[in-house]
């Protein structure tokens, strides 16, 4: 056998749905439901799935008659233990009202976490029996969504350090779009469920290869250690135990979830490292551009806007291009604002003579004032974004003739959602780098 076709099949193999879902049992999950699966004495699966309502569900409902057509007894709510197939029907270990014999605690039930509001997805329900790695994992997925990175970046850009604030912005962009991109020229879909459980199903809509989380947790702490060892004073030692721990952390989150094979996670982290090599390089001469360059305005908001309207097509709808544009227009507003804050000489960064930079020492003060600039720096960042959606959406929908009585379907038009996304986010990026830190100035906060 050829080198070739043993990479291939072991391509194949880490490609397997089977072994997603060998690593969920592993830690704890597994299926409630399965179409093939008869539970005998015991509810049928839409009662299971209405004695256990997902939130938001249009289902919701209160307790369901039980297999005979009687009422439940008290007790019987979604906080009760499933009966497993296989048992004699009798939930939580009680038997012909007697206390049954210890055994070991029937898993938990959890529903699929971000429920896909503009398709509907509302995924399907687990059994999770090891609850702490669940919230680890949910917090390991959070590091690569919108929660995070709207208040990761401001974080660096309003308390830590706008130089590195505004590198790591381009990298993001650059590693996000590379790889939202190569998704779509590869169209590899997620991995089947069954014996896959869905736990998250908001990026469901979204082709699979490479592993956009992976190569965000990736490439964000490598170069975070890269800006900032030699800026900054601190221990190599830090950034050589964050960087593995964030990066695995993500990585697993995302097999846990059902949303990536081996494969994908493992493809989306060498592609990290690939684009961090080529490009690590020009994020100096890249950042100089944006802030000096006389044009740069035009440079970057026609770019950004160019790449999210002529870089790729879809085949059929789904997240991939909305949240494509949200960041490209994130990096294109925070580019620009940047590029104002410079002209106007507002200097968000210490001077070089300053360098290395020490962190100081943490008072009262001093933590307080990081506080009040993140609770009204973000408030003023989504007043500003539901202000802009406000007015985007009608907007767009007036100016393409595209029906607006039904947001969640308008918002599908590639003629609304690029304006609506772009111009929205892009306004985001432009308060992080412009507008909030005028008002900090203001009102005395820098």
């Amino acid at each position: 056998m050829s080198l070739r076709q043993r990479l291939a099949r072991l391509a194949g193999r880490l490609q397997e749905p089977q072994k997603v879902a060998s690593f969920q049992r592993l830690c704890g999950v597994e299926a409630l439901r399965s179409p093939s699966a008869a539970v005998p004495a015991g509810p049928r699966e839409d009662e299971v799935a209405a004695e256990v309502p997902l939130p938001g569900d249009p289902r919701r409902r209160g307790r369901q008659p039980g297999p005979s057509g009687d009422p439940q007894p008290p007790g019987g709510d979604r906080n009760q233990c499933l009966v497993k197939p296989g048992s004699d029907g009798a939930p939580n270990g009680v038997r012909n009202g007697l206390a049954a014999e210890l055994g070991p605690a029937q898993p938990r039930v959890a529903s699929a976490l971000r429920r896909n509001s503009l398709t509907g997805e509302v995924g399907e329900l687990a059994g999770v029996s090891n609850w702490p790695l669940y919230y680890l994992f949910s917090f390991g997925t959070e590091l690569g969504n919108e929660l995070f990175y709207i208040t990761f970046f401001p974080f660096w850009f309003w308390n830590l350090d706008a130089l590195v604030g505004r590198r790591l912005v381009i990298i993001w962009v650059l590693v996000m779009y590379l790889g939202q991109c190569t998704k779509d020229i590869i169209r590899w879909p997620r991995p089947a469920s069954p014996p896959v459980v869905k736990l998250e199903v908001f990026y469901n809509s979204e082709y699979s290869m490479p592993s956009t989380h992976a190569m965000s947790g990736t490439a964000i702490p490598i170069a975070m250690i890269l800006l900032t060892y030699g800026r900054w004073q601190y221990p190599l030692i830090y950034g050589l135990i964050l960087i593995p721990c964030w990066c695995s952390l993500v990585c697993l989150s995302r097999i846990y979830m059902g949303m990536h094979s081996i494969l994908d996670i493992i493809v989306g982290f060498l592609y990290a490292i690939l684009i961090l090599t080529v490009f690590y390089p020009f994020v100096d001469l890249i950042d100089n551009f944006n802030q000096t360059y006389k044009y740069a305005p035009f440079v970057i908001i026609g770019l950004h806007l160019a790449l999210g309207i002529f870089s790729f097509t879809l085949d059929t709808w789904s997240t991939s291009r909305g949240d494509t544009t949200e960041i490209l227009g994130s990096g294109a507003g925070i580019a620009f604002g940047s590029h104002v804050t410079y002209n106007m000489g507002l200097i968000l960064e210490p001077s070089l003579d300053m360098l290395p930079l020490t962190r100081p020492p943490i008072t009262v003060t001093l933590f307080g004032k990081a506080i009040l600039r993140i609770f009204l720096g973000m408030l003023f960042v989504l007043i500003v974004r539901n202000i802009v959606k406000k007015i985007t959406i009608p907007l767009a929908c007036k100016i393409f003739n595209i029906p607006c009585d039904d947001v969640r379907k308008a918002r599908q038009y590639t003629e609304v959602e690029l304006p609506y996304r772009y111009i929205t986010y892009g306004m985001v990026g432009f308060s992080i780098t412009f507008l909030v830190p005028h008002l900090f100035f203001f009102i005395g906060l820098f």
